[in-house]
C-alpha cells in the first residue's frame, strides 16, 4: 500500500504549524490519499460529521483540552474508522494497512478504533487524552 506524499505533508502541517484541526484519509487505487482537511476552528462534531457512515477511513484529529491541573494541552489522535455497515473487503484492506500507514505519521499520541460513532464520542476522546 503506497502513501501519497500529501498525507505526510498535511500531517506535518497539522503537527507543527497547527494549520488543521483534522485530516481524513481514504484508500483509493492501492494508495492512501487525503480526502478532507478541517480548518483549526472546526469542532469535533464537524470532524465526526465528515466521516462517511458506511465507508472506512483513517483520520487524525488534533484535540485540545485542559488537564485537571488547569494546563492547556493538545494530543494528536489517530482514528481508524470502520463502521459495521462498510464492506467486508474494505474493512480488511484498512485493517491490514493501518500499522504501515500509522508509521508514516510520526507524532501520533493516541489511537482509537471505532465501528460506531458511540465508540469515538467526545467523552471517550477526553478520557483517552487525560
Amino acid at each position: 500500500m503506497a502513501v501519497d506524499d500529501e498525507c505526510k505533508l498535511k500531517f506535518l502541517e497539522l503537527k507543527s504549524k497547527r494549520n488543521y484541526r483534522f485530516i481524513i484519509f481514504k484508500i483509493e487505487e492501492q494508495q492512501v490519499i487525503v480526502e478532507k482537511v478541517g480548518s483549526p476552528d472546526e469542532s469535533y462534531e464537524d470532524f465526526t460529521n465528515s466521516l462517511p457512515s458506511n465507508e472506512c477511513r483513517y483520520a487524525v484529529f488534533d484535540f485540545d483540552f485542559i488537564t485537571d491541573e488547569n494546563c492547556q494541552k493538545s494530543k494528536i489522535f489517530f482514528i481508524a474508522w470502520a463502521p459495521d455497515t462498510s464492506k467486508v473487503r474494505a474493512k480488511m484492506v484498512y485493517a491490514s494497512s493501518k500499522d504501515r500507514f500509522k508509521r508514516e505519521l510520526e507524532g501520533i499520541q493516541v489511537e482509537l478504533q471505532a465501528t460506531d460513532p458511540s465508540e469515538m464520542s467526545l467523552d471517550i476522546v477526553k478520557a483517552r487524552a487525560l
